[in-house]
């Protein structure tokens, strides 16, 4: 991705949530999504499109357990190659009928596996894993190659050393799911300084998906203080998940995403997108609420929990006085 994508504004709009929306379309839970390049690509092209024409700039492909480890629960690790260059060219033939230029993100989850010394995954290994999905997806057309829902800074680096060994340029974002850090217990300023050291570069750094929003903008609070003039990603879920009879929805709406929105932006995040629970229609929300709206001052935790509500999993070094304003504000 280069500077030119934000010719005449200061941030990129990157689509929505993937899984739960293959959901909506038909998918059951224990399939592969991954298979539906092959047998559903209407619908895996079909979601793409809501998403351009919601206002899209960024298009992740329905790749996120692409890799052999992951797609092996399905009886489908002989196909990694063939499935990700599928995912790659559904989402290609979307960002080419576009009438604006639309990048196609490489979308790459975690293995699902423990590094060692907790486990049996090394960091060779891990890249050779990596190395193989990505080649598919380069195969496919994809623009750039997008690791998201990290944990571990050892199988982020794996990541970008197969995506540089493939040749293409990479994002990086992580999970900060547990109480504002990582499930590995990685904090978003320690993450930020780590990736941006990796060589190459990262075209861009962040966090996605977690436990609600306002836990997301404070996690990129924490990486813009630590590091000004990265390129940062924000990709939160649509308000927070709840279980419930008919299984999980998420609070968000319409309106509280297009608030996130304008916050991810005064935090400094440059590439805004949501994540599980976002719709199409939250993320039309999301472009209209950025289109024309200038930059405003950097929010606080406070203020963040005050425009759309508590944090979901508070870090230690939220204040009781944070915590308090979410209780009343919830």
């Amino acid at each position: 991705m280069d500077d030119t994508l934000f010719a005449g504004r200061d941030w990129l709009l990157a689509d929505g949530a993937t899984g739960t929306n293959l959901f909506d379309m038909g998918l059951t839970s224990g399939d592969a999504p991954e298979l539906w390049n092959e047998t559903h690509p209407d619908r895996i092209r079909r979601l793409h499109q809501n998403f351009v024409e919601a206002g899209a700039d960024i298009i992740l492909t329905n790749s996120f357990g692409g890799t052999s480890r992951r797609l092996a629960l399905h009886k489908l690790d002989g196909r990694v190659r063939e499935l990700n260059r599928l995912a790659a060219q559904n989402a290609r033939a979307v960002a080419d009928a576009a009438d604006r230029r639309v990048i196609v993100a490489g979308s790459v989850g975690p293995t699902g596996d423990l590094f060692a010394p907790l486990g049996a995954m090394t960091p060779e290994w891990a890249e050779e894993v990596f190395f193989e999905q990505m080649e598919g997806l380069k195969d496919g057309g994809a623009d750039v190659i997008w690791i998201e829902t990290m944990s571990a800074l050892e199988e982020m680096h794996a990541a970008a050393a197969a995506a540089a060994k493939v040749g293409m340029p990479f994002t990086v974002t992580a999970s900060f799911d547990t109480a504002g850090n990582t499930m590995m217990g990685v904090r978003p300023e320690n993450m930020i300084r780590e990736v941006s050291g990796y060589l190459p570069h990262p075209h861009g750094i962040g966090c996605n998906c977690g436990v609600g929003a306002s836990d997301l903008l404070c996690s990129v609070l924490a990486m813009t203080e630590a590091q000004p003039d990265a390129v940062v990603i924000a990709k939160a879920n649509c308000g927070v998940p709840q279980v419930g009879a008919g299984g999980v929805t998420y609070t968000g709406t319409p309106q509280v995403m297009a608030e996130y929105a304008r916050l991810a932006l005064d935090a400094g995040a440059k590439i805004i997108g949501g994540c599980c629970g976002t719709r199409p229609e939250h993320l039309l929300a999301m472009r209209r609420a950025l289109e024309g709206y200038a930059k405003g001052e950097r929010p606080s935790a406070e203020q963040i929990i005050a425009a759309i509500g508590p944090l979901a999993s508070p870090p230690s070094r939220v204040t009781a006085g944070e915590r308090r304003a979410g209780r009343r504000r919830g």
